[in-house]
Parts: structure tokens; sequence; C-alpha cells
């Protein structure tokens, strides 16, 4: 079972996601560049999309959050109050991070988790430590925030109900197929390229049409209004002048 919260803090609206049956474990293992996940969360990492982000709470077991991201929006660049809003999930559903203050949250772009043959069941790493962020949660005051800020840590000093109560409001559980959710968003993927290739070929053609028409109307131009032959300022001879001629 996967629950999917509606977050209203941007527009659009932006959808977080985690795994129901979580189940909690230390985030690093011995290696420092390792983290311990579920067999379930295991599911979300495998079939998850090229949008979304993964959040979790620093060196403490919590739930993995995922930001599914609008088609606009880069996760670099996540607006401040969304990352409060995915934040402040992944503080909720963390056993020992909800009890305590000034936590790090550590995210980055799904696709960036690793998991290999030789790692243990629920282990996996990242493939490049500067895909990695961590936020500090500090200071979070909804009403000073600098909404034209985006890409910085996002800060609270606790657990903002507020936040945690309106997302859990938009709170919808569902039973996911994957893999056929997988299939079907490959499918949406090439028909949208397929239309965005069909419509730049009709722009191209309109295109060279157009240009064509410009061709030929400057010809038609040129012929027209070509220089006429040296003798044509002569007056033209009348019939009788030519017969003349001709005697």
């Amino acid at each position: 079972m996967v629950l999917f919260f509606t977050s209203s803090a941007t527009n659009p609206p932006a959808i977080i996601y985690m795994g129901k049956d979580k189940v909690e474990s230390e985030q690093y293992s011995s290696r420092s560049d390792l983290t311990q996940i579920s067999p379930a969360d295991e599911e979300l990492i495998k079939y998850a999309w090229p949008q979304d982000v993964w959040f979790h709470v620093d060196k403490l077991s919590s739930a993995h959050v995922y930001l599914r991201m609008p088609e606009s929006m880069q996760w670099e660049s996540i607006p401040e109050v969304l990352l409060a809003d995915c934040s402040q999930l992944v503080k909720a559903n963390s056993i020992e991070g909800n009890k305590k203050d000034n936590l790090t949250i550590i995210y980055t772009p799904a696709d960036n988790l690793k998991k290999t043959g030789d790692m243990a069941v629920g282990q996996v790493s990242f493939h490049n430590d500067k895909r990695v962020k961590r936020g500090s949660l500090l200071t979070f005051s909804l009403h000073i925030l600098d909404l034209s800020q985006v890409g910085h840590p996002v800060h609270v000093t606790k657990r903002e109900n507020p936040i945690v109560n309106r997302l859990n409001k938009m709170k919808v559980e569902k039973e996911v197929n994957h893999e056929q959710e997988r299939v079907d968003r490959i499918k949406q993927e090439t028909a949208q390229r397929r239309a965005a290739a069909a419509e730049k070929k009709k722009a191209d053609q309109e295109l060279a049409r157009a240009r064509e028409a410009e061709k030929v109307a400057r010809s038609y131009d040129s012929l027209f209004n070509a220089p006429e032959d040296e003798d044509s300022s002569e007056p033209r001879k009348t019939g009788r002048e030519l017969e003349e001629d001709f005697m």
C-alpha cells in the first residue's frame, strides 16, 4: 500500500508519497555511504519516476518520503514551502525524530539511489554524493518566509502541526501495481514525445512552404522589374514605318 499526500504549498500542487507498510531502521550502516530501508521501500525505489525526489531523516530511523515534482520543477530548486512539507512529513513519521528538534533532512533524486547485488536486502547507497543535499531543521516561520528563495535548506525548529495536519487531511491510501503504472507512464511519455515530434515536423513543413513561397514571389518580382533593353527608350515604330523599312 502507498500513502499519497497532496501539497497545496505550490501551484500546481505537488504529490508526496510513502509506503504505508514502512519498517523503520537506522539510516546508516557501518559504512557511512549506506542507508537501510525496508523491502517495501525497495519497491518504491525500483519504480520511482524520473521526477521523484527521496527524503529521509539523516542518521535516524524514519519513513522514506518521496516528492513527485511537477514537470516544470527542478530538484535543485524545490521551493522552500514544498521542502518544508516534505521535511515535516518525514519528521512526523520518525519515532525518534518526531521527538527531536534541529534535525537534518537528507534528500536526493530517486534515481541517485544505488542498489547493487552485493548489498543486503534493504540496503542502498548513492551514485553521486554531489547530488545529495542535507538541510538542517532550524528556524522556520511561515509569515517571514521569502518565497523568492528556492533551493536552500528548509528551516524549522520543531514539528509544525498545521503543516502535518494539512497534509494528513489530503492523504489517500492506494494499492499500486507498480509494474503496470510504470508501463502506463512509459506509454504516456512515448505518446507525448511522438505528438511533440509530429507537431515539430508539421511546423517545419509549414516553415519550408512559407520560405519556398517567398522565394517564388521574389523571383517573380525580379522578372517583372528587370531593366529594359537599351533601345527600349526609342519610340516604337508604326506598322507603316516597319513596312518602309522592309522596302
